[in-house]
């Protein structure tokens, strides 16, 4: 019995050591970012483009495109409805800090964070999702870190070239936050929670809406 009771404080302090360890790992590079300026992305020339890049003050060129689900299918961006559905994906990111993909109100200035977002940020709470399973969603979640891929992150496809493939699905057009009807709205990459106030990977594609 006395061995027993000796035993559990080292029980103990090896449990919270990994708590703790766990927690430093998922706070300390939120706490210690520092933003990398901005995407410098142009206004578009075309006005309802299926494609759009920029090369952010960090250096790397990020570019994103929307495929339809259809083999040889077209993305009418100009008109999408609720429940269409569409791919993106994108190329030149950074895979050391997350993206968010949605259709996002576009901010009067690019120092500002995309927003609102329909169907708002992708959700974060623990999941288990069988490999391999492709999900339509309003937003997608894009972190390679292990830690965020226990609550619903998708990993990059690739992370020497920062390359994703994200799978939209057009919730309605309208809700407490934002109404895409009404003022403009693109399908937008940024950085997710980890780095939020970090403007450098905001890349968007002009959409438009009908119902």
């Amino acid at each position: 019995m006395t061995t027993r009771r000796r035993r559990w404080p080292w029980v103990v302090a090896i449990l919270l050591a990994l708590v703790f360890t766990g927690i430093g790992i998922v706070i300390v590079p939120i706490l210690t970012h520092v933003p990398q300026g901005e995407s410098n992305q142009q206004a578009p020339d075309e006005e309802w483009p299926l494609e759009a890049s920029a090369t952010g003050d960090d250096g790397r060129e990020r570019s994103i495109q929307i495929v339809s689900v259809e083999p040889g299918g077209t993305v009418d961006t100009s008109a999408l409805a609720p429940g269409d559905r569409f791919v993106v994906s994108g190329t030149g990111y950074d895979p050391a800090r997350g993206i968010y993909v949605a259709i996002c109100a576009i901010p009067t200035e690019p120092t500002q964070k995309p927003g609102p977002c329909l169907g708002g940020v992708p959700d974060q709470e623990a999941v288990e999702v069988e490999d391999g399973t492709i999900q339509f969603a309003p937003s997608n979640w894009i972190n390679d870190d292990w830690a965020w891929r226990l609550f619903g992150a998708r990993s990059f496809d690739d992370r020497d070239s920062g390359t994703f493939t994200a799978y939209l699905e057009v919730p309605p057009t309208a809700d407490e936050n934002v109404d895409c009807r009404e003022v403009a709205c693109a399908l937008y990459t940024r950085n997710d929670h980890t780095a939020a106030n970090d403007r450098v990977q905001d890349v968007y594609i002009p959409l438009g809406f009908v119902g």
